[in-house]
């Protein structure tokens, strides 16, 4: 830390060293933070505030799994000009911290680290469901699913109108049903006490004696 690159742009010519100087722009750059979810493209691009030189080399180095800026932490991945690193599909594999370093003339211009965080597959489904269920619960909010996924909805309520003629329907269907079975036990209650009145013997035939004499 606290060494600076060589930088052409912002170099001076020193006439005690008899040679230039350059601390211009830090030879270490600040860590950046990367999240991506598992799974998914991501990229990190060697871009510096000032012009290259034409002829230079890129160097890209990862440090797996730990946040560092110990240069003897990485192991070189890639050597060439390309000052674009490119992961297809991130997985715990790809989780570290990233180095790039421009040379030109052997001198080293510049340093960047870029930390890489993977959210693994499963951590994102169990917040996406903690996610539709606190929805859920939010009044006037429905639930749609899509081809794809799930989206939301405004919960569309019919007319005032309509819901008090569907109340009136239904309070007159309750209290219809409640005389129709008041009206049916009064009857029975009716037919019950007609036939205690009546007797058991007065549904049996008649039967004449006649006595000869």
């Amino acid at each position: 830390m606290g060494s600076s690159g060589f930088q052409a742009s912002g170099y001076v010519y020193n006439c005690i060293t008899c040679q230039y100087d350059s601390c211009e722009f830090p030879l270490d750059c600040p860590i950046k933070n990367i999240t991506v979810m598992e799974n998914n493209r991501t990229q990190m691009r060697c871009d510096v505030p000032f012009p290259l030189p034409y002829e230079m080399k890129v160097v890209w180095r990862f440090a797996e799994e730990i946040r560092t800026q110990q240069v003897d932490q990485f192991q070189e991945v890639t050597v060439g000009i390309d000052r674009l690193y490119s992961i297809p599909s991130a997985g715990l594999r790809h989780q570290g911290t990233y180095q790039c370093e421009i040379y030109s003339d052997q001198r080293s211009l510049v340093r960047l680290y870029y930390h890489l965080i993977v959210i693994p597959q499963v951590v994102v489904g169990h917040s996406e469901l903690q996610e539709i269920f606190d929805l859920s619960l939010l009044p006037g909010v429905r639930i749609v699913l899509v081809p794809g996924g799930w989206s939301l909805a405004p919960l569309r309520l019919p007319p005032p109108s309509l819901l008090t003629a569907c109340l009136t329907s239904l309070l007159l269907l309750l209290f219809l049903s409640l005389g129709i079975l008041h009206w049916w036990s009064i009857k029975k209650e009716k037919s019950d006490v007609e036939q205690a009145e009546d007797g058991p013997d007065s549904r049996c035939p008649v039967r004449e004696i006649y006595l000869l004499q």
